[in-house]
């Protein structure tokens, strides 16, 4: 493996605290050194001048829909599209078919993932067998065969008593648990937030209050077992109220949210837009901003993209008959920067954060730093570079985003993953 040396770029690592003009020198796939001004006649030379060289990014919540349903996403082609996107680690939610509650499929996962994967992939198994919620899995079999967390992700688990003994069993093995946080009984056959655009359109609707609801009860269990949980794609003010105050009683509660979730509305939907169908759905601008408010706060201290391809078919069908979901790698950074950074909600510095060590630090990875040592994941990008999204030029094999045609601002150019070159100059190698 060849020596790599990243020269004049603006070295931003929220880990170590750095900002600021240094070169990296690469060797073995590890980082070896950070400093100015740094020589290496062995070294294969990256000029980054005039661009951020951070971490790679870290993507805690993302569908790679293998094995099972190849037809809209590859752990090869998932791989593909995060490297292009700047992730350099993700981390593969349970429903898949089968479902990831055993030892077989998470091996298959480890393993294709070893085989035919560009950048790191971590499995999650499910809470429950089948993700049905009814049954727990044997989730110190999955820890053992390499899950880093478990989730019944797509669905909330109803029975109180079951969430209990998951999490008595997960304080056991300390095994972080993934919350999909939704009242069923609530958000049954909704398919857009319920609001003015679900009333104008005529479809029914998703209440914030399923989801306000499901993370009281499940914050109580929390403070009851004394477990670490961390809630998924929150999309509403009830849930970010909720959990800041949890936190403010230092109960071991983290959460995320997606790009989508702050950059839109419902108003996206306007028009039967399946496009931006998505679970839990797009809300009003209120929740908007009171996600805006926990991201700045601190009280939401993680970014993932819930990435979710499917057949440009499928959501080709009327609103209420199309797949939930929306793809998301190749536009992460780009909405970080344009809606948070640019407009001033977050620092650059604090946004990388919450794509690089603090998903690092929920799932226990040692990943997301550029410290001395430390795996040579490395993300070079342009801050200021524009480009217009265009979902048919994506890696992934989904290209159901609501993006298509937007302008945004920051371009990834060049990727390194475990040392090696997996992106240069904004393509793949």
């Amino acid at each position: 493996m060849q020596n790599l040396l990243i020269k004049h770029g603006r070295v931003i690592d929220p880990s170590a605290n750095i900002d600021g003009i240094f070169d990296i020198l690469v060797e073995n796939g590890k980082i070896k050194k950070i400093g100015k001004n740094l020589e290496d006649k062995n070294s294969e030379i990256i000029d980054a001048k005039n661009k951020i060289v951070a971490p790679g990014f870290i993507d805690m919540h993302v569908h790679l829909r293998e094995p099972g349903r190849e037809d809209k996403e590859t752990i090869h082609t998932a791989s593909r599209s995060a490297a292009k996107g700047g992730i350099t680690t993700i981390v593969g939610m349970p429903n898949t078919s089968p479902v990831a509650d055993n030892q077989t499929v998470i091996e298959y996962v480890l393993s294709k993932a070893k085989k035919e994967s560009l950048v790191n992939i971590f499995a999650c198994g499910s809470v429950t067998k089948g993700e049905k919620g009814e049954e727990l899995a044997e989730i110190w079999e999955l820890k053992k065969t390499g899950a880093v967390a478990v989730s019944d992700d797509g669905f909330d688990i109803q029975n109180l008593d079951l969430y209990r003994k998951a999490l008595q069993y997960c304080k056991t093995h300390k095994m972080p648990i993934i919350s999909h946080t939704e009242d069923s009984n609530l958000s049954k056959n909704g398919q857009l937030h319920e609001g003015k655009i679900s009333t104008l359109l005529g479809l029914q609707g998703i209440p914030a209050c399923a989801e306000d609801a499901a993370t009281a009860r499940i914050i109580a269990l929390v403070e009851d077992v004394n477990h670490p949980v961390h809630f998924t794609h929150v999309s509403s003010k009830g849930s970010v109220d909720l959990i800041k105050l949890a936190r403010s009683k230092k109960l071991p509660i983290s959460a995320d949210v997606t790009p989508n979730h702050f950059s839109l509305t419902d108003e996206a939907v306007l028009g039967y837009n399946t496009a931006a169908k998505v679970n839990p759905p797009l809300r009003s601008e209120d929740h908007r901003k009171a996600l805006l408010k926990g991201l700045k706060d601190g009280t939401i201290s993680v970014i993932a993209t819930d990435h979710a391809p499917h057949l440009w078919t499928e959501k080709q069908r009327e609103f209420s008959s199309a797949p939930f979901g929306i793809v998301g790698f190749e536009t992460m950074l780009s909405l970080i920067i344009t809606n948070l950074v640019n407009k001033k909600v977050l620092s650059l510095k604090e946004a990388l954060r919450k794509i690089t060590i603090n998903p690092a630090k929920v799932l226990g990875l040692n990943k997301g730093t550029l410290k001395k040592g430390a795996d040579a994941d490395i993300c070079i990008f342009d801050e200021k570079a524009q480009w217009t999204v265009d979902s048919t030029k994506f890696e992934s094999k989904g290209q159901n985003s609501p993006y298509h045609g937007t302008k945004l601002s920051g371009v990834v150019t060049d990727v390194i993953v475990n040392g090696k070159i997996t992106v240069k100059d904004g393509q793949i190698i």
